[in-house]
């Protein structure tokens, strides 16, 4: 952001530190103006015709712009991708496993991408895999949606599956 001298534009619309507009003044002339009530000018609007100067406290203004952007990264939340493995003739203790995993990476708010590898001529029984990805999103239908349907890509199979909001 331009501040003081940095400023180019030989005349700008000024606007004074409650939001009062002073009109279009030359920017020696605004510079004065600033310095006298020992604020900053800071150019706003740049591509407006003439263009947008504020008179402010630019070390004060950057530092709430600081703390607003620190208070925004803490309230957002990061969402893990997990992924679990599966084969299209997976036996049921290892379907258990896999379920348990995908039930806790699920509960603790990340999201699950299934996959299915087909090796060999496996690829020839896509159902089979189909079957045991719909069978892993019934099993886990009470914590989680499906956000994206199964799908073939090259020779895997992929579904993803998101946490249940608990604010609904």
């Amino acid at each position: 952001m331009n501040v003081n001298e940095s400023i180019r534009a030989k005349e700008v619309r000024l606007i004074d530190s409650n939001g009062d507009q002073l009109g279009v003044k030359s920017r020696q002339e605004a510079l004065d103006i600033a310095q006298t009530r020992n604020l900053d000018l800071v150019l706003v609007a740049p591509k407006a015709k003439p263009p947008v100067c504020r008179i402010m406290d630019y070390g004060k203004y950057r530092f709430e712009q600081q703390k607003k952007e620190k208070e925004a990264r803490k309230k957002q939340k990061v969402i893990n991708v997990k992924e679990v493995r599966l084969s299209p003739s997976i036996e049921e203790h290892d379907f258990n496993t896999k379920l348990r995993n995908a039930r806790k990476f699920l509960t603790k708010g990340d999201k699950v991408k299934v996959a299915i590898r087909f090796r060999g001529r496996a690829i020839t029984h896509k159902d089979l895999g189909q079957k045991v990805l719909e069978r892993m999103a019934e099993e886990c239908n009470d914590v989680s949606t499906i956000e994206q349907k199964a799908k073939m890509e090259g020779r895997n199979m992929f579904m993803m599956l998101a946490p249940v909001n608990e604010k609904k």
